[in-house]
């Protein structure tokens, strides 16, 4: 069992090392417009509606990682700051940044990275929420940073 872990590890961490081979789709809420370029070869099972928002949720077949692409209401159509004070973030946050448009906040939680960036809308924030093993950080640093820069909405 123990080795068939490793080489299904193995198998993720090389179709990772090689982003250009992930086939990338640009995911759609339609009733909001917003959109994200996501890796369905890595995120494979859909895991339906989240909580707390209009959107997706989707993880890897193996369950390990999980991507959510959800629109949060915003009707006082608070800035980013704001918003993020509001959603009362947990303490020891290691990355954090707001601007006028948008925030990121990412952290370590249980051998889990989370990371979690919001696009400020019309009435609305949109945001993608990533969670993936620590010890997989180098693989899936390109996978987040894509996914992030094409958040629209």
């Amino acid at each position: 069992m123990r080795a068939l872990s490793a080489a299904l590890v193995l198998a993720f961490v090389s179709a990772l090392a090689f982003a250009g081979d992930v086939e990338w789709r640009r995911y759609t809420i339609a009733s909001t417009g917003t959109s994200v370029e996501m890796p369905v070869s890595i995120f494979t099972s859909d895991a339906g509606a989240p909580d707390g928002g209009t959107g997706r949720k989707f993880f890897t077949e193996d369950r390990r990682a999980d991507l959510t692409v959800q629109s949060v209401a915003n009707p006082a159509n608070d800035a980013p700051a704001t918003f993020l004070a509001k959603m009362q973030p947990p303490a020891g946050i290691i990355y954090k940044r707001v601007t006028s448009g948008f925030f990121v906040v990412s952290s370590i939680r249980n051998d889990r990275i989370w990371y979690n960036r919001c696009n400020r809308g019309n009435g609305s924030m949109n945001c993608v929420m990533i969670n993936y093993p620590v010890a997989e950080k180098r693989q899936w640093d390109a996978v987040v940073t894509r996914i992030s820069k094409t958040l629209r909405g």
